[in-house]
């Protein structure tokens, strides 16, 4: 260990030494001229490859963002097969995951294909394209999983949905969403006979969110079944 600090001592204070070592790298390179210019090389194409991916990836984007808009619109007038699919001249949602899939834009049409296929009924689908739906937001993440759960619950899978319902609630809590989601879980449980976890979910919300809109339901909903148990 001495003699470790003792070499680098003589690094730092030894001009002579500092010189020796540079002068073997140049001569290192001196002996190695196509080694040297193949790293270089190397270098080169990674960084140009790197910018011209990002690049192509930003211009990829923007058109998959115009494509969609045609396809959003469709959506929010219930035309949900023309959302889905297109109409021939505009793309659908499943075509710009197909045609884009390394954009954001991509990842936005998974979560209206998944709301869409949950609207028709098509549970199993829409789940597929909801759990592909990934975001750092605080709003839109946390509705997918609780679309999710709203799909288990069309099935009458009520544990489930509530999994989906509490994970929605977790994500990254706040008073505005979580309490809704909280609301929803408990009522999974309680549809599902697991009254002590929705007694939980409701006093959640009572100790977590006291300024939410939700609380006095949340009271209410937990006395009344604390009443019957």
């Amino acid at each position: 260990m001495a003699k470790k600090a003792e070499q680098k001592n003589e690094l730092v204070e030894n001009p002579q030494a500092i010189a020796e070592k540079l002068q073997h790298a140049e001569n290192w390179i001196e002996r190695h001229p196509k080694t040297v210019i193949g790293i270089l090389v190397a270098v080169a194409v990674l960084v140009g490859g790197y910018f011209g991916f990002q690049y192509f990836k930003e211009n990829q984007n923007i058109q998959a963002q115009q494509e969609m808009f045609q396809a959003i619109y469709y959506f929010e007038a219930d035309s949900l097969d023309l959302a889905l699919n297109g109409d021939g001249n505009n793309l659908g949602f499943l075509d710009i995951i197909d045609e884009y899939g390394i954009t954001d834009a991509a990842t936005l049409a998974n979560f209206y294909a998944g709301s869409a296929f949950l609207k028709q009924g098509r549970y199993e689908v829409a789940r597929l394209y909801l759990e592909d739906f990934k975001a750092d937001d605080l709003l839109v993440q946390a509705r997918a999983y609780s679309l999710i759960g709203d799909s288990y619950m069309e099935e009458g899978r009520y544990s489930e949905a509530a999994q989906w319902y509490n994970k929605a609630a977790s994500y990254k809590p706040n008073r505005h969403f979580s309490p809704t989601y909280l609301l929803k879980a408990a009522l999974a449980f309680e549809k599902g006979e697991q009254t002590d976890k929705a007694i939980a979910a409701y006093d959640r919300i009572i100790r977590e969110f006291n300024t939410s809109p939700e609380y006095q339901e949340a009271r209410k909903y937990k006395a009344r079944l604390e009443g019957n148990s």
